[in-house]
């Protein structure tokens, strides 16, 4: 009587199982230092504010050690102004994508930033303006002034520009009254907690307008 037996081979794996035995995930990119600091002062610093948040709540938000904050940036003076800077080109970015597409005429346009702006300044998180806040206690000199004089006239120039291409007789006058009403409408927005201050500031920028500009 033959005993012996007929060994069974073993069973297969699924495909996938053994795609995943021999390969592990990719670990996730971890953004360069530089960014890491950006992204954790443009959090800290705008929920809480420049002068109150330390540079030890920085690095240890961005996972750093403060000798790389130091070699990376030098101050936390200078800190600021990246991070005023940062919040300078995404505005720029903002009004250079959306102003082209949305509003044909430098007429038009003229009114658009104001209402383009507003969509950011009622959003939830919306806590003010990044410049103001900054520059409130700042000192002559210090890069959060002077990051937030350069904001400024170039934001004030835009406007002065489109209003000279409109056919503005004073494009200074009306860039100015125009940048008040911007002003005025980010601080009621912020301190009201009053969204429709948009909608009348965007309809007083239109009287402006047509007074300022012939149809």
């Amino acid at each position: 009587m033959n005993t012996s037996t007929t060994a069974q081979a073993p069973a297969s794996l699924p495909a996938s199982a053994s795609a995943s035995a021999s390969t592990s995930a990719p670990a996730p990119v971890r953004l360069p230092a530089r960014e890491r600091l950006l992204a954790a002062a443009n959090e800290l610093f705008y929920a809480e504010g420049v002068h109150t948040v330390g540079i030890d709540r920085v690095i240890e938000h961005a996972g750093v050690a403060k000798a790389t904050l130091y070699s990376t940036f030098g101050s936390k003076d200078e800190l600021v102004r990246a991070y005023l800077e940062g919040r300078h080109s995404a505005i720029k970015a903002q009004l250079a994508r959306e102003l082209p597409t949305r509003y044909a005429t430098a007429r038009e346009r003229l009114a658009g930033i104001l209402e383009i702006r507003g969509e950011t300044v009622s959003e939830p998180g919306f806590r003010g303006c990044a410049f103001v806040a900054a520059s409130a206690e700042a000192g002559e000199g210090t890069a959060a002034l002077q990051a937030t004089t350069e904001y400024r006239a170039w934001f004030r120039g835009l406007l002065r520009d489109l209003a000279a291409e409109a056919g503005a007789a004073d494009p200074d006058g009306l860039a100015r009254q125009l940048h008040l009403l911007y002003d005025g409408m980010a601080a009621t927005t912020w301190l009201d907690h009053d969204p429709s201050a948009v909608a009348d500031t965007v309809a007083a920028a239109r009287t402006l307008i047509d007074a300022a500009i012939p149809a």
